[in-house]
């Protein structure tokens, strides 16, 4: 029973301050207005679970936002620090998720037509523009709507 009892309380210390770092930085996020490329990269590539080559996790949001430039994910011109548009977010959930789209998101694969195909499936709610900043609030709402759509492609 001792042992158990230690256990308990050495796993207590230990996973205490990661949940409670987990809370924070949600709590962070949807405190957020206008979301940064930098910021919005490393929650949606965090979500769809893509790593970096021969790490774990990206070193920060500045590695998540180049590996996402780096993959055409992201537009070449957007700066890690601008306020992320829906739009292009949109395109990064598509490709990290790795979704496949209606004829014109296939054939032409661009920000425009990433937001339509979001809108299409219910993971985009009220009053959106392709040009407006992501909000934390917005950008968890539709991770976990894109979540729940992987999960039921895969499952």
């Amino acid at each position: 029973m001792n042992k158990y009892l230690s256990f308990l309380i050495v796993w207590f210390l230990f996973a205490f301050p990661v949940f409670s770092q987990t809370a924070q930085r949600l709590e962070a996020l949807l405190n957020t207005e206008a979301l940064s490329y930098d910021e919005a990269a490393a929650f949606v590539l965090e979500a769809a679970n893509i790593r970096p080559a021969n790490a774990p996790v990206f070193a920060g949001p500045a590695q998540a936002f180049s590996f996402a430039v780096e993959q055409n994910w992201l537009p070449r011109k957007a700066e890690g620090s601008d306020a992320a548009r829906l739009d292009e977010v949109s395109l990064l959930i598509m490709k990290a998720f790795g979704f496949r789209g209606g004829a014109f998101y296939t054939l032409f694969q661009t920000p425009h037509y990433a937001y339509r195909e979001l809108q299409y499936r219910n993971m985009l709610e009220g009053r959106t523009l392709p040009a407006m900043n992501v909000s934390g609030e917005l950008l968890l709402f539709v991770l976990s709507r894109a979540l729940d759509h992987a999960e039921r492609i895969e499952g």
